[in-house]
């Protein structure tokens, strides 16, 4: 998998859940898959764009970061490995298989680490578990995902939860359409490029 520097914005955040949209961190995993969490900088960028921190946790992330660059290091590779983990678990129960062994302990052993730093908080008329950042530190976004990642596998809806089919993408997302029939992951991207490249093949037919 090839690392590059990529600026998240709004539009990357498309998937319908924090935890989709964590796995989409990598892209075109369908072709050549980059990775765009070219450091801890960029995953603080991406959690406080996914409100998975506020502006002040991040800035004070970010903060450590600078004055514990390995720590910081250390910690988004533990991110990565969570993050593939889940993009696997999450694919294999949209086919309908038997998630990876070692997916599914990733994904166990990340969740007993957060609810280990974890504290409860009501809300809403329920309790629930939430990060501390005394206690999580620099993993605070992993565990924040991971809490909202185990709510969705637990009821993931797989026949509303899909792959995108656009060349080059791979992304998952929810399917919040009435008709339920998306099949990308974004209309005005991979869904628009799908539409031209079947006019293209059209027209070079037409031509021969």
């Amino acid at each position: 998998m090839q690392t590059v520097p990529h600026e998240f914005a709004p539009k990357d955040l498309i998937a319908g859940h924090v935890a989709l949209d964590f796995t989409n961190t990598v892209t075109a995993r369908d072709t050549t898959p980059r990775d765009w969490l070219d450091g801890y900088g960029r995953f603080i960028e991406w959690a406080r764009l996914a409100c998975v921190v506020d502006a002040a946790t991040a800035a004070r992330l970010e903060s450590m970061a600078q004055r514990a660059p390995r720590e910081a290091a250390a910690a988004l590779g533990r991110a990565r490995k969570v993050r593939e983990a889940l993009h696997a678990v999450c694919v294999a129960l949209l086919r309908r298989e038997e998630p990876p062994g070692e997916a599914l302990d990733e994904v166990e052993a990340a969740w007993k680490r957060a609810a280990s730093r974890g504290r409860l908080a009501a809300g809403q008329r329920q309790l629930r578990l939430v990060p501390d950042l005394d206690a999580s530190g620099f993993d605070l976004p992993l565990d924040v995902v991971v809490f909202e990642a185990l709510g969705l596998l637990s009821e993931l809806d797989a026949d509303r939860t899909r792959v995108c089919r656009g060349h080059d993408c791979g992304w998952l997302f929810a399917d919040t359409s009435k008709s339920g029939r998306r099949v990308w992951c974004d209309m005005a991207t991979c869904g628009n490029t799908a539409k031209s490249e079947r006019f293209a093949r059209g027209r070079r037919r037409k031509n021969h």
